[in-house]
This record gives C-alpha cells, structure tokens and sequence, in this order.
C-alpha cells in the first residue's frame, strides 16, 4: 500500500513539472521583441532592422540577397499612359468574407489594448501577374513576419458597419474611429461606395496588362532632391505618388510634373498651404488622372471627404463652411477620392514603425508621417516601388525641402520618429523591396 501510495505522488509530481514547464514555455512567447531591432546608443531609436548595403555595391541598388532586383525584370517596363476620367476595374474589389487577423503571438505589447494588434483582413487578388512583383519577393525577406498581404489599405462603404465601429471606437486619431460617431463615419463612407474607393490603383485594367509590373514612383519633399535631375525618371512610373507641400512648378526637371496620388490629412493640407504659400505652393496637385487620399486623423478629415465628394460646403468643424472645390477642383468625382483604413495606419505603427514614444506618456501623439503612410501603403499596392526624396543617413547635407530658398535642417517632432522611418528605408532598400533613391 505505502509503495502504491509513493507512485500515484510521484505520478503526480511529474504531471504538474510538466504543467508549470508548459505554462512557462506558453508566457515566454508573449514576450514582446519587435522582430530583432538593436537599440541605438543615444536613447529612445532604433538600429537598422537589417543588415546596411554593402559598400561596394552600386547605389541605387538592392543588396544581393539571392534573388533578382526587384528593378530588373524585363516585364517592368510597360508603356505609362497618362489617364484621363475617373473609370474604374469592378475585377479588382475585394472577396471573401472580412475576417480578422490574429496578433503576434511573440509580441507581449500585442496585450496592451492601446496597440490593438489585430487586424481586419480580406482577400484582394493581385492586378498583375508580374513575376517580380514585392508581395513574392517579402517571403525572402526578414520582413515576412511583419508584412500582411490581406490587410485592407483603404476604407469604404461596406466597412461602415455597427460592429466594426465598436472595434475600432478603442483607438484614437489615425488608428481607429475614437470620436467618430458611426452616423459620421457611415455618412462619410456612404460617397466610398464603388470599386473605384476601394482599391488604390483602381484605373489600372486602362494602363497596362496584366503581364505588366506595376512602376510607382513615391516622391516625398526632402531637399535630396534638389539638382538630382530625377523628373523624368519619376514621371516615366506608371504611378506617381506625392504628399503635403507637393511643389513642382519650377522644380519638374528634378522632381518631375505628373502626379497620380496625392496623400494628406486635412490637418497636414493646411499647414502645408500655410507655411508654403510664399513658396508656390496653392493646395493638391489637380489633373485628370489625379486620386486624393485622405489619411483620417479627426473627424474634421471625414467632414472634408463628404464635403468633397456631394460638391457641397463643409458641415461643420474648423473647415465649416469651405468649398472643397478650392482643394480638389470643381469637376473632381466620389471616385477619385480614397481614405485610408485605420488598422492600415495601426498595422504599420505597430509592426514597421514601433517606436519607443509608444511607451511614452506622448504615445497618443504619435504615427506614422504622411509621406511613411504613402510609401508602406504603394509597398502594399504596387509591383515596383522607387523612393525618392526621403531621409536617408547623410540628411544633414541637404535642406529640409528640396524647394528651400535657404538651408533649413530637419526638424524632429514627438509625434513622428523620422530616424526609425529613415532606418527602415534604408533596410527595404537592402531586402530589394523597394528602390530608394540616394546620394553617394
């Protein structure tokens, strides 16, 4: 009996060492390490994400890494035709039923509520058949675990939905519908309600074939730019993508004339037709072939979409009683217009731009800059992505804008961490990811 007795308790023993082995081996995953980042000397940034190019490679081009520059495929260049009007692809909406993606299992910020990493997700089929195309180039990359192909970019009228709202009423600002009412948010999204709203490159079946790859050219404001006699090469993209103070008359030989994509947010449209005024700059590039996408970071953002998009003054907020018309142009349509999802803006937060000032008390100040909005959002659209007038590591050469009348260094505000944002360029550049267009 006593022998019996001293079995069933070592039986015992054993199963509860296993028990706790597992519990602990099940709280180690949830352990937070935004894929491997080293820490930077000075404090609250990062090191590179990957390893840097090498030296002696040639600028311009990606580091080897197996596999052929996502540049140099022969199917890259297509004829770009400049389109006119606002015709759509109905072959490119989204299917399948809206299901959400899990979060990290690895990341224990992921519990924090405030980071909501979780995700709406739908099937988007490609547009193109191009063979080198990013989204089968990211598998290689030490960007696989970060990068969602399913994430939806954009929002628009079948988002607005009771449900949805009460998911994303948790987050504030860009990253979700904190102080948007549904009966705004359902208002606003109601004018989304074609194909063309909800896809980025929705002229695309006009452009080119389905052989093609697809070429966009993302043109930020950095003084790099001034002298590079790169206008040509940016217009020559199937699309061309721009942000803010998006000055090009005077400037096109180096930062070319055409633009497809135009990103703001209501509050960046105005300090860029404040501050630039005495520059030349008048509001968005306006042109047939133009799309506005808003990036929504109040609700003063869905006030001006509606606006714009029924030809009528806004309602109500800082901007109550302007014609969008002034911005957009008296013949722009509902389908030229476009607005950013809120868990595209968390998404990229969370998992490309996690910075340090997210365990700041200013953590609710900071997102993404604009121009890092547009550039992850054509990595998460386009075939082929070439960088141009963004920050890279010798920034301190160049002026803040390419359009300075006299040098003006960079500033560095909380509500942006556009050291992280350089670093991370630098490192899709060395994955072949993207074309990042830099001095030597």
């Amino acid at each position: 009996m006593v022998a019996q007795r001293r079995l069933v308790l070592g039986a015992l023993t054993v199963v509860s060492l296993l028990c706790i082995y597992v519990l602990a081996g099940n709280l180690q995953t949830l352990s937070w390490s935004v894929e491997p980042l080293k820490r930077l000397a000075h404090g609250s940034q990062w090191r590179d994400l990957a390893p840097s190019p090498s030296p002696t490679a040639p600028r311009g081009h990606a580091r080897t890494t197996g596999t052929p520059s996502a540049h140099t495929s022969s199917l890259a260049n297509c004829r770009v035709s400049n389109i006119s009007g606002a015709d759509h692809v109905g072959t490119t909406t989204r299917t399948g039923r809206p299901s959400l993606l899990p979060p990290r299992q690895e990341d224990a910020l992921t519990a924090d509520p405030f980071i909501g990493d979780a995700y709406m997700s739908e099937d988007v089929p490609p547009q193109t058949d191009c063979p080198d195309a990013i989204r089968s180039r990211v598998p290689k990359t030490e960007f696989t675990k970060r990068f969602l192909k399913n994430i939806p970019v954009l929002q628009w009228s079948k988002d607005a939905t009771l449900d949805e709202h009460r998911r994303l009423s948790r987050y504030v600002g860009a990253h979700g519908w904190g102080g948007v009412t549904f009966e705004e948010l359902a208002e606003t999204l109601a004018v989304l309600n074609s194909s063309a709203n909800s896809v980025m490159l929705d002229d695309w079946k006009r452009r080119g074939p389905a052989s093609c790859c697809i070429r966009c050219a993302v043109v930020g404001n950095g003084g790099i730019l001034k002298d590079s006699k790169k206008g040509k090469e940016i217009d020559d993209h199937h699309y061309v993508f721009r942000t803010n103070g998006a000055i090009m008359a005077g400037f096109e030989e180096d930062v070319g004339a055409r633009t497809t994509h135009y990103t703001f947010s209501t509050n960046t449209l105005m300090n860029s037709m404040r501050s630039y005024a005495s520059l030349g700059y008048r509001g968005p590039p306006q042109s047939q072939e133009t799309r506005y996408v808003f990036l929504p970071d109040h609700d003063r953002d869905y006030l001006l979409m509606k606006a714009a998009a029924v030809h009528a003054p806004v309602q109500r907020g800082p901007e109550r009683g302007i014609d969008p018309s002034r911005y957009f142009g008296k013949d722009v349509s509902a389908n030229k217009l476009k607005m950013y999802h809120p868990d595209f803006i968390r998404y990229l937060r969370n998992r490309f731009l996690p910075s340090n000032t997210l365990r700041s008390k200013y953590k609710n100040l900071y997102r993404p800059s604009t121009g890092a909005v547009m550039l992850l959002a054509a990595l998460h659209t386009c075939d082929q992505v070439s960088a141009y007038g963004f920050m890279t590591p010798d920034y301190r050469r160049y002026s803040d804008h390419y359009y300075d009348r006299s040098y003006r260094p960079v500033g560095f505000y909380i509500n942006h961490d556009l050291r992280l944002e350089m670093l991370l360029w630098q490192q899709l550049h060395a994955a072949g990811l993207i074309k990042l267009y830099m001095r030597s």
